[in-house]
């Protein structure tokens, strides 16, 4: 899961701004489908990275007292709890890190609407998209990626916030 929402990050994160999820699968297509070989005009894009849809490490550790920046942890809740599992080699999540798991799909808190920045993390930076899509169909388009996740925070040493109970 979360395959579909990485590429719509990805493809926003390179310039390609016309682009979706289909939500519900091919089933949940209401247009025409075609069978067969189609031919398709070739086009040329020429990628054009953005900076500003991403946070690194270094800028979230400045920022951990900053009232401003909510980060967001789209993992499953007993990891954000840093109870131990087979993932991650140090449990725990970025301190002050508020649990918004990606499965819980198009909820998004009331209270992220109205905040000045967010950045989502995951484990490894592709289900932390999920969270994105949804919070730009919220009309929070502007809500930041921290690509190294988990994964490259727990590998930094950081300081981990942990709820163990």
């Amino acid at each position: 899961m979360g395959g579909a929402e990485r590429l719509w990050w990805l493809l926003r994160h390179f310039g390609h701004d016309d682009c979706a999820v289909l939500q519900g699968g091919i089933d949940a297509w209401q247009g025409q489908l075609s069978e067969g070989e189609e031919r398709i005009e070739r086009a040329y894009f020429e990628p054009q990275p953005r900076d500003d849809d991403t946070m690194t490490a270094d800028e979230i550790a400045s920022r951990l007292d900053d009232n401003g920046l909510f980060v967001v942890d789209a993992r499953a809740e007993s990891r954000w709890r840093g109870k131990a599992n087979p993932i991650d080699r140090i449990p725990g999540r970025i301190p002050g890190a508020l649990n918004v798991p990606f499965t819980q799909g198009d909820v998004v808190p009331a209270e992220l609407l109205t905040v000045p920045e967010i950045v989502v993390y995951c484990g490894s930076g592709v289900t932390s998209c999920v969270n994105l899509f949804a919070l730009a169909r919220a009309g929070r388009p502007d809500a930041k990626l921290y690509p190294g996740s988990w994964s490259e925070w727990e590998s930094l040493g950081r300081g981990f916030g942990r709820e163990v109970g």
